[in-house]
């Protein structure tokens, strides 16, 4: 087995939790983010879809979902930046008896609101949704989105019939949106009492109607935490933008070289600001023309810019997925990714400039961010 290293945050640290198909690496750096301290791999052999960071009630845990041979897909968590980890007896997210399922994988990972610590959100395959209210010790599956009557009718897509995005809505206690491959959005207003498709005006191209209520492939959606009524979806083909909170949707693919894709990240602080990573097709998942590219508006779609400087452009045939981009929240914004090679690029300047954070990583797939506050931690 390889030698794991460690990392040591100190106060206003930011840190990179990278998921890859071998495992997971942490990294760390402080506010001018220029040097990088690198830990891992953790769960060596294991594929990591999903990591988050719990900064709530004093807290600095690590969550990660990494792939276990006997149970499938796990949680674990770390209170010390990675040294040790919970190692659960059997699956702690399972589907209750009934249900006919299996938990196959975990896709994403979500802290609850500030205002309840205690609860956290998970997204797997097959499609659903599990809640936790005691810090992650339990967790139950959200039936009514599980009992759907339109969830027969869904199918999976290329990486499965998968849950990958939780949006909470900052303004709203009981209102939060979900995506799933290949269903589309979901939204509750009513704490998951009942749920609704939200998809007018996203295409799903490969359907016989191009306009349907559901059945979307959506690849990726954030929201802005400043303008919630504002959000951005990546489709399987087609970008979008919303400005009620998801009910309508606009193409805002104005000068890209391609509206397929998988990663959207928005600004933490200007919800007119987000970045793009666009590929060639659904057939050659690769950036265009060889070209390493993240593409950045500034003016809520109507125009994007390609951000080039530091990224390579001849032969980097590079594709990076849904999970794998992420921001942190320092001013400017640092902005980050990785690759299916194993390349993690960084920017702290909002995708002017770019560098190397690490190469020779197993395949990337999930880079998530958080800000380290010791004041409130350990």
């Amino acid at each position: 087995m390889p030698e794991i290293q460690h990392i040591a945050p100190r106060d206003g640290d930011v840190l990179v939790l990278v998921g890859t198909t071998k495992g997971a690496f942490l990294f760390r750096t402080d506010a001018g983010r220029g040097r990088w301290e690198r830990g891992g791999p953790h769960f060596p052999g294991s594929a990591v879809n999903a990591m988050a960071y719990d900064g709530r009630a004093g807290r600095t845990r690590i969550w990660a979902g990494p792939q276990s041979m006997h149970w499938g897909g796990l949680l674990r968590s770390s209170d010390d930046f990675g040294r040790s980890w919970t190692n659960p007896e059997e699956a702690n997210v399972k589907f209750p008896e009934g249900t006919d399922a299996a938990l196959k994988q975990i896709w994403q990972i979500i802290p609850g609101r500030e205002d309840e610590p205690e609860k956290l959100y998970c997204g797997v395959e097959p499609a659903a949704l599990f809640v936790s209210k005691d810090a992650g010790a339990t967790w139950n599956l959200e039936e009514r989105l599980w009992n759907h009557p339109q969830r027969p009718k869904w199918e999976p897509g290329g990486g499965g019939l998968c849950l990958h995005t939780i949006l909470l809505d900052p303004d709203h206690p009981a209102r939060m949106r979900v995506a799933v491959s290949t269903a589309g959005m979901y939204v509750t207003e009513d704490e998951g009492t009942t749920w609704r498709p939200s998809n007018q005006g996203v295409r799903a191209q490969f359907l016989p109607e191009p306009y349907p209520e559901f059945g979307q492939c959506v690849h990726k959606v954030v929201q802005s935490k400043e303008r919630p009524e504002r959000m951005f979806l990546q489709n399987h083909w087609g970008l979008y933008r919303s400005d009620d909170r998801g009910e309508t949707w606009t193409d805002v693919a104005n000068g890209v070289p391609s509206d397929f894709g998988f990663p959207i990240s928005i600004h933490p602080r200007d919800p007119d600001s987000a970045w793009i990573i666009p590929l060639e097709s659904d057939v050659f998942r690769c950036t265009p023309e060889g070209k390493l590219r993240v593409y950045r508006t500034r003016d809520a779609g109507g125009s994007w810019q390609a951000m080039t400087s530091g990224l390579p452009q001849e032969n980097a045939f590079e594709t990076v997925l849904r999970d794998a981009m992420a921001t942190d929240s320092l001013e400017p914004a640092g902005v980050y990714f990785g690759t299916r090679t194993g390349k993690l690029f960084g920017s702290a300047d909002e995708g002017n400039t770019w560098s190397v954070i690490a190469d020779g990583l197993p395949p990337i797939v999930a880079v998530k961010t958080a800000r380290v506050s010791m004041a409130r931690g350990a």
